[in-house]
């Protein structure tokens, strides 16, 4: 089965069976929100003797431990099979199956970058006052190989967290409101539908716009809704009619985003300049002096390209780490020279190269 044949479409259909036949490696992203197996045994009520509606569905009941082990390695391994060899995976699980996951995951040769802490905001109480209550969940994130060449948006990440490094725990509600879809009776439609939130985070971190996402516990399309937005595609399967009705509705109400609202944050990978070429172009000459911003260190310019103090010899790069006693330094941004009165910064002079060579800003 071709995936342009099955792209933005939801197959109505057992997850395993559909990847064995999807065409391999064709996937960009899997993101995995597979049966927790967690039943709650004995009725659980709230304060005011209501009932605590858990997950009772079939999906989510194996007969033992074992069963629920041999089901995930089955659908790993068919995962790994439709994942790109640079494609990465998702899965999210609970204290009842994560750590089973995270295992077999791992005996399968796949390679966790992070676990993620999805801290719920909103979490349901622990209505028994017997344990914590259990306010969080957790995310794998994992590629096929250490040396898979994945997808990080690293500067999107840090964009939408206020310019501050994104951390592995995130801190997001549940499900709730409008987003939440009901039945005809106006109950919940699925047990454990995810936020949008959090979908948004994880597409934002590690896709691109036109990458295919494949969601194998489809359920309600919370996977879907946000790719089809962000301008990425997706192929959902999801064996539940019910569910495979409410996700197609909610997918036939949302228009993708386009144009410039589609782009991210994200470094140019620069031409690589190196400081011989300031002296090759004539910006300065061999025993022209560097120094520091605050005239504290200097260096004399030699015929190569290098540079030497009072205390070390080498590389811009080499000599300002040893004025500083520190372990690395950029010298584009710590060295400055003097033009007249002014410093200026040699990375101005490494901006120059770069916008008469290759027309690169």
């Amino acid at each position: 089965m071709k995936i342009k044949d099955v792209k933005d479409t939801i197959i109505n259909a057992d997850s395993i069976d559909i990847m064995n036949q999807l065409e391999e490696k064709s996937v960009d992203v899997i993101f995995a929100d597979p049966p927790y197996n967690m039943q709650l045994g004995d009725t659980l009520l709230r304060p005011d003797n209501t009932v605590v509606n858990g997950v009772d569905e079939e999906w989510d009941s194996f007969e033992s431990l074992a069963a629920y082990d041999e089901y995930t390695k089955k659908w790993l391994s068919a995962a790994k099979r439709v994942l790109k060899d640079d494609g990465c995976l998702w899965v999210i699980g609970s204290y009842h199956n994560i750590f089973r996951v995270g295992y077999i995951l791992q005996n399968l040769g796949f390679w966790i970058l992070n676990d993620v802490i999805w801290n719920k905001t909103n979490p349901m109480p622990n209505f028994k006052g017997t344990r914590f209550t259990n306010a969080h969940e957790t995310l794998i994130w994992a590629i096929k190989n250490p040396k898979a060449k994945y997808t990080f948006n690293y500067e999107a990440m840090k964009a939408l967290n206020d310019e501050t490094q994104m951390r592995s725990i995130w801190e997001l509600p549940i499900c709730t409101g409008k987003e939440r879809l009901k039945n005809e009776d106006g109950e919940k439609l699925h047990p454990t539908q995810k936020p949008e939130a959090l979908l948004y985070r994880i597409l934002l971190a590690s896709t691109k716009p036109g990458d295919v996402v494949l969601d194998p516990f489809f359920g309600t399309g919370t996977t879907g809704a946000v790719a089809k937005k962000l301008g990425r595609h997706y192929v959902g399967i999801e064996r539940d009619p019910s569910y495979v009705e409410g996700a197609r509705e909610r997918l036939n109400n949302i228009s993708p985003i386009e144009g410039t609202a589609i782009e991210f944050t994200c470094k140019k990978k620069m031409p690589r300049v190196p400081f011989g070429a300031v002296l090759e172009h004539g910006m300065l000459q061999p025993g022209d002096i560097l120094t520091d911003a605050k005239g504290k260190h200097s260096a004399v310019i030699r015929s190569d390209g290098s540079i030497k103090s009072d205390c070390a010899e080498g590389s811009i790069h080499q000599v300002g780490a040893a004025e500083q006693n520190a372990a690395a330094c950029n010298g584009w941004e710590y060295w400055y020279y003097k033009n007249g009165r002014k410093l200026v910064c040699i990375d101005e002079l490494r901006r120059q190269i770069r916008t008469e060579m290759y027309g690169a800003e």
